[in-house]
């Protein structure tokens, strides 16, 4: 399996302009023929294109140097230069593209096909020809070409999803996708089995489906990088939607209401709006939940909050349909919000 990479460098540099050039027309038949030499090409752009078709940056771990060709000089006989192409580099959908240097932003491709031009291409020099007029028959220069821009781009993927689950390591994330989607990733009973985001389609009845990202175990002080910190952090906020996965087992290693809030203390210290992310709270591994003392706690306690609880199991497969009837509609509903306020000229 690919490494899932979600944070890389690289240093792009657009094409130099061509020069003009220098000549005059030394034809038979043409006395003073007067000056002839052609304008210098553009150079490429280098251009960031959001594609569906990736999920991971890695390729750009291995390449992480782009250079588009210098331009074509102008020549004689008003012959322009030729342009030289422009460098696409193909990313996820999701992926933002920020000036290094500047930490300043430059894109947020959220759509495939999607594009920005990431450094410019320098504009090709004048020739001779276009310098001539009434009073100076015969110019003897050129322009040279522009340099093309390069920088050094911070290109950071952020996982598109419609509801990410958070929670402690070990809440029981993993098993949960792996019963509600196709996905596949690896399920043990130690801290941290999660080393990357793992995203898998949820299908509700015939025609409606979703898609969940399954987010690394975060814990307290992940906010400040512990853990696995923020290196998947930044994939919460894509999600439209947060379950709030807790486990409410007899055997749970922290009470379940202390290990909600841990959660959303990190959440909301990462960035306050996900404190006010749209939430639903799954109670989960409720089969081993003995007598029920923390799943009742953790329910009173979203109760007196306004919180919509559920308790699952993912192994018995107890109260999932409850919980997929509950999520659809939230699901849905954020959509025809987005929807709105594209067509409104906001950002979806």
């Amino acid at each position: 399996m690919a490494a899932f990479v979600d944070l890389v460098k690289v240093f792009v540099k657009a094409g130099d302009g061509g020069n003009g050039c220098v000549a005059f027309r030394r034809e038979w038949g043409v006395p003073r023929g007067g000056p002839s030499g052609g304008n210098g090409g553009k150079g490429g752009d280098v251009v960031i294109e959001a594609s569906p078709h990736l999920a991971t940056l890695l390729d750009l771990r291995y390449h992480q140097e782009y250079r588009v060709r210098h331009a074509g000089h102008g020549r004689g006989k008003d012959q322009t230069g030729r342009d030289s192409d422009d460098i696409v580099i193909r990313v996820p959908v999701g992926t933002v593209v920020r000036d290094a240097a500047s930490k300043a932003p430059l894109a947020d491709l959220t759509r495939a096909g999607e594009r920005v031009v990431a450094a410019r291409g320098g504009r090709g020099g004048l020739g001779n020809a276009a310098f001539k007029g009434p009073t100076r028959q015969a110019p003897d220069f050129a322009q040279k070409g522009e340099a093309g821009e390069e920088r050094v781009l911070e290109l950071e993927l952020k996982l598109m999803a419609d509801v990410g689950l958070v929670g402690l390591p070990n809440a029981g994330k993993s098993t949960l996708i792996s019963v509600l989607t196709a996905a596949r990733p690896k399920i043990a009973d130690y801290p941290f089995t999660t080393l990357s985001p793992n995203l898998g389609v949820v299908r509700v009845g015939e025609e409606e489906s979703f898609v969940m990202a399954d987010i690394p175990g975060l814990i307290e002080g992940a906010h400040e990088g512990t853990g696995l910190g923020t290196q998947f952090l930044r994939h919460v906020e894509r999600t439209a939607l947060l379950l709030h996965l807790v486990d409410v087992s007899e055997g749970a290693p922290t009470g379940a209401v202390t290990a909600f809030n841990i959660v959303s203390a990190e959440l909301s210290a990462h960035n306050p709006e996900l404190g006010r992310r749209p939430r639903i709270v799954v109670g989960t591994k409720n089969d081993a939940a003995g007598e029920g003392t923390e799943r009742e706690a953790l329910r009173n306690f979203c109760e007196a909050r306004g919180l919509p609880f559920f308790a699952v199991s993912a192994a018995s497969h107890e109260g999932l349909d409850e919980l997929l009837r509950a999520v659809m509609p939230k699901v849905r509903e954020i959509r025809e919000a987005r929807t709105a306020a594209a067509a409104e000229g906001g950002i979806a």
